[in-house]
């Protein structure tokens, strides 16, 4: 007898329907083709275990399983239920009628309970789109693919359950969940606030037109000034999700299985903050089993480098690309696959070896040159993509006793959500362009032409601080960002001196004066 069972393969961050033929015939043997993995093919064992503690005999009969299509590689042990399934049907041990109208995955424990499996959420997007009725995962998984509205999503214990569920001996009712209503009650909830931040005004505010424009942002400062405690509280004052951006993002972290059991829709903004000794494929993603790499688990948040110069050089090469495709591809010789990696980049470093160059009161030991060479780590190419480098100062006594709190996050964010709006009205006709940040050099001669009054100061700034070429356009797109925060509809003065403090590497003094006494 023939039973076809359906389950989804995923490629990329997307899923492909893997139909599971399952033909039991006279002779004794059991055959399983469509290139399974080594995984996939160990599921024999465990579902003649699991069978057999429900209280069902594996067929000893010839038992044939193909996975269709045949030249899509099947990773995992989630096939293990739809086969179990098919075997159950093809042997006439329970009622197949129904099996066509769902989409079946799981993982199989020896004692029949259902296990988790990665990847849920895109599974059940693509059983709406191609007219499943019901989708059956484990119950861990049940809330996650029940986002998927107009798809009966039914989480299960155990593969008793599920023959019970198709003999029309148990009544399961399906998982609902108003998308909306969950999504909106996270949106504003976070651990950290800038309230609890004494002083650093200059910082706060870099991170504010950053947050508001899209800007890559890198933080230069001695240990201890508070880099990497600014940078966490960053997504707070970063613009809400979007219920699209948080589908997109929330697929991304399931297929990676990062994802709590139990867990919807991400309601915030990831941030992502990788040890420096991670290797390129962690970073960019890939591997023997495709898998998102911490750029793609940043996207639609912040990926944030703290020790930036100590990431090797070509861990911080293969971001060049991403930064300005927004996405990732992978290519080796048996798959290529795309990746979304639109992040916005926090970087933190030292000054210099020893971290106290232009330090307020202790003295730099480095010798001559250390500091050059320090920030000559990073590539110019690599810098070129930072629109806003910030030097910190640690906060002097006073203020680091005071009790009065801090400007709160929500004030910071309603700011940046106002000047995004503006961008957004903007940028509507401008495919791929949502932000300041991504403007080309057309869109500035549109959007950020310069009085001849900003021009002059502009020239001014760059030839008494020597900054390079490259920090023209940046300067300009900061500029512009700043205008939006006013909500001026031209950039004045006043927003073109701002910007060039924020560009404190390109100055050509910075890292060249000895910082010996």
């Amino acid at each position: 007898m023939l039973v076809k069972t359906y389950g989804a393969a995923v490629y990329g961050i997307d899923a492909i329907i893997v139909t599971i033929e399952v033909s039991v015939e006279i002779g004794v043997s059991f055959n399983l083709v469509g290139l399974p993995d080594t995984a996939v093919k160990e599921s024999y064992q465990r579902v003649v275990a699991a069978m057999r503690h429900s209280g069902r005999d594996f067929p000893r009969r010839s038992v044939l399983v193909n996975m269709s299509p045949a030249d899509v590689k099947k990773e995992g042990a989630a096939y293990d239920l739809p086969i179990a399934l098919g075997i159950l049907a093809a042997s006439e041990q329970i009622n197949g009628d129904r099996l066509s109208q769902y989409m079946i995955m799981g993982e199989l424990s020896l004692d029949g309970s259902v296990l988790p499996i990665r990847g849920a959420l895109p599974m059940a997007i693509k059983a709406r789109e191609a007219g499943f009725k019901g989708m059956i995962v484990p119950k861990a998984n049940v809330t996650e693919a029940a986002v998927v509205n107009n798809l009966d999503v039914y989480g299960v214990d155990n593969l008793t359950q599920v023959i019970d569920f198709f003999n029309g001996l148990l009544s399961v009712e399906p998982t609902v969940i108003n998308t909306r209503e969950e999504f909106s009650k996270g949106v504003a909830d976070f651990d950290f606030d800038f309230s609890e931040v004494k002083g650093q005004q200059l910082v706060k505010r870099a991170f504010e037109v950053a947050c508001a424009g899209g800007h890559n942002i890198l933080l230069v400062g001695a240990p201890g000034s508070g880099k990497s405690m600014m940078a966490k509280r960053l997504p707070s004052i970063m613009p809400p999700l979007s219920l699209q951006e948080a589908l997109e993002t929330t697929k991304i972290h399931s297929v990676a299985g990062k994802l709590k059991r139990g867990s919807m829709l991400m309601t915030q903004r990831p941030f992502r903050s990788p040890h420096h000794t991670i290797s390129p494929v962690a970073l960019v993603g890939g591997g023997a089993n495709p898998m998102p790499g911490e750029i793609s688990l940043a996207h639609n948040g912040v990926l944030f480098l703290d020790e930036f110069p100590e990431f090797s050089r070509q861990v911080l090469e293969v971001m060049r690309q991403p930064l300005e495709d927004r996405h990732i591809s992978i290519s080796r010789a048996k798959y290529q696959v795309d990746y979304p990696a639109g992040f916005m980049l926090v970087a933190s470093m030292n000054p210099c070896p020893c971290g106290y160059y232009n330090h307020p009161t202790k003295v730099c030991v480095c010798p001559p040159g250390a500091v050059q060479k320090y920030l000559n780590r990073i590539s110019g190419p690599l810098l070129d993509r930072i629109d806003i480098q910030v030097e910190i100062m640690p906060v002097p006594f006073k203020e680091m006793s005071s009790d009065t709190a801090g400007e709160s996050s929500a004030s910071i964010r309603a700011r940046v959500v106002k000047a995004r709006h503006i961008q957004q009205l903007r940028f509507k006709d401008c495919k791929g362009v949502h932000c300041n940040a991504q403007m080309n050099s057309r869109l500035l001669k549109t959007y950020a032409a310069l009085t001849d009054e900003c021009l002059e100061i502009l020239r001014q700034s760059m030839e008494r601080f020597d900054m390079s070429a490259r920090a023209y356009d940046r300067i300009l797109k900061v500029a512009r960002t700043i205008a939006d925060l006013d909500s001026s509809p031209s950039i004045l003065p006043s927003h073109i001196r701002e910007a060039v403090g924020y560009r404190s590497l390109d100055r050509s003094s910075w890292g060249v004066t000895s910082p010996l006494p």
